[in-house]
């Protein structure tokens, strides 16, 4: 073969000379992140245009690559490590992790069984435990990491059902005396209920949603009353999900009272501490575990608050061979792989092969160590405080919901006389609740659009409100200002833009 010297790996030298130039080129672009543009204001299909459609027939120089990435990828991304992105849960990633991440690409294990990557299985069982101290659950939960929380809530929902009813797993969801199960979460709790009781055959349907009171926490009176009608409607109430950190508003159900009914019902209680979680390892936070030791599952994401970069997702289960129980299913080409005595992380999900992802949480935890993450969520929580006091302080906005750890929601009411000129005499724009909630949904959209920061907005109690996530490592006070005086600026411009509208229309334009 006349190529055969271009067979195997880059050499030694050249993989070093390349290494050198990546080093450089994530130091600069860590260093030059906040002057980019936050999100990119392409039309859906401007990267696929700006690359060739054909696989390449030759390999290409990684000089070149690079190149791309700098003119077609990066300006095409949304930036969620710029601490100017203040959407969803302003999660971030951090040097520490980043190193973590490229440690463990070379090393590329399967970390199925604990004889195919020892090192991965016992790092994994450490890492989870670590997290387990810091956060003062009890002895007897055991974690496995997984993706995301989706999935974990899959997982532990899939225990609860055979443990309900032990022939699902060799018989499934079939036959007229096939039990009706039901799950139960509040109007705030995440999606993934939904999915999970796809998934498992349970059917969308049977999610039932608990409505929740005036700071956004579940009902538990609501909740009694819908699992007793249930019950004598004939469905099998299964499992309830407490939520501690909510999408929306970081709201936290009231765990202890939810652990009652669910012991008085013999329930299956888990706890999707996704986002809020994370903040226990504050002292000071001690109250939100209240009740977490009478749970059967726990979820944490320390790649929404721990500063580990997605993906890093972590359930946890009152006696994790409940969880082996259900998923172990060794094939016989596997058999000579595991060792009956020490933890195979395979029998513990859905999944047979899976990455190293404890090695970048144990590199950060290692950097920073639990003081360093909770001085850094402590400024998460000022800053948020922060925020509400500027929003209080300006009569033409309101608070929407309670601050909840690093989670601010408000709401533009439109503008005060003598605020802003709109015309002499005219009323202000924003006369009807929906005209409002058009204003705040354009106050998002046009600082999004403008490439210098990112919010969202979501809604509440039916009306549309902003939203501020932070907990992002490179998010300073001096940031946070400037978005602040961006969004008073913007709902200005807005509102001069709609009375403008509203005279055009009932002027005919003239």
């Amino acid at each position: 073969m006349k190529n055969r010297q271009n067979l195997g790996d880059t050499s030694p030298e050249e993989f070093r000379r390349q290494l050198h130039e990546l080093a450089d080129w994530i130091a600069d672009f860590r260093q030059t992140l906040g002057s980019l543009r936050v999100a990119p204001n392409d039309k859906p299909g401007a990267i696929l245009a700006a690359l060739p459609a054909e696989p390449p027939e030759e390999g290409e120089s990684f000089e070149k690559i690079l190149g791309d990435v700098d003119r077609v990828i990066v300006p095409g991304m949304v930036h969620w490590s710029h601490p100017m992105f203040l959407g969803y849960f302003g999660w971030t990633t951090s040097s520490p992790a980043i190193l973590g991440e490229i440690i463990t690409a070379p090393l590329n294990v399967n970390a199925m069984t604990w004889r195919t990557c020892p090192a991965a299985t016992e790092l994994e069982t450490l890492v989870v435990d670590w997290i387990r101290q810091w956060m003062d659950f009890p002895r007897e939960f055991g974690g496995v990491v997984y993706d995301t929380a989706s999935v974990g809530v899959m997982h532990a929902l899939a225990v609860a059902r055979e443990e309900a009813a032990p022939s699902v797993r060799k018989r499934g969801l079939i036959g007229a005396g096939a039990p009706v199960f039901r799950i139960y979460a509040s109007e705030q709790a995440h999606s993934s209920a939904e999915k999970a009781a796809i998934a498992l055959g349970l059917g969308e349907e049977n999610v039932q949603r608990v409505p929740t009171d005036a700071h956004f926490c579940m009902d538990p009176s609501a909740l009694r009353e819908m699992i007793a009608r249930d019950v004598r409607d004939t469905f099998k109430p299964l499992a309830v999900i407490a939520t501690v950190g909510t999408t929306s508003t970081a709201s936290v159900d009231p765990v202890p009272e939810i652990a009652r009914i669910c012991r008085e019902n013999k329930m299956w209680l888990h706890i999707d501490g996704a986002y809020g979680a994370g903040f226990a390892i504050l002292p000071e936070n001690k109250s939100l575990t209240n009740g977490w030791g009478e749970a059967d599952s726990i979820v944490v994401n320390p790649h929404k608050s721990l500063f580990v970069p997605l993906d890093f997702s972590v359930l946890y289960v009152r006696d994790l061979e409940r969880l082996r129980r259900v998923f172990t299913l060794v094939p016989e080409y596997l058999r000579g792989d595991t060792v009956q005595a020490q933890k195979n992380y395979m029998d513990y999900g859905i999944q047979l092969g899976r990455r190293f992802r404890a090695l970048k949480a144990w590199v950060i935890f290692r950097s920073f160590g639990r003081e360093g993450m909770a001085a850094r969520l402590r400024e998460c929580v000022r800053l948020a405080n922060l925020l509400a006091e500027w929003i209080k302080s300006d009569e033409r906005f309101e608070a929407a919901a309670p601050v909840s750890m690093g989670v601010v929601c408000f709401r533009f009411m439109g503008p005060v006389a003598g605020v802003v000129d709109v015309g002499p005499g005219s009323p202000p724009p924003a006369t009807t609740e929906d005209k409002i909630d058009q204003l705040n949904s354009d106050i998002v959209e046009k600082i999004n659009a403008s490439g210098r920061a990112y919010l969202t907005q979501t809604k509440l109690n039916d009306r549309t409100v902003m939203r501020i996530g932070l907990g992002n490592v490179l998010t300073t006070e001096d940031h946070l200002g400037n978005v602040w005086e961006m969004i008073r600026k913007t709902a200005e411009a807005c509102c001069r833009t709609a009375f403008q509208e509203g005279f055009d229309n009932q002027t005919g334009g003239a």
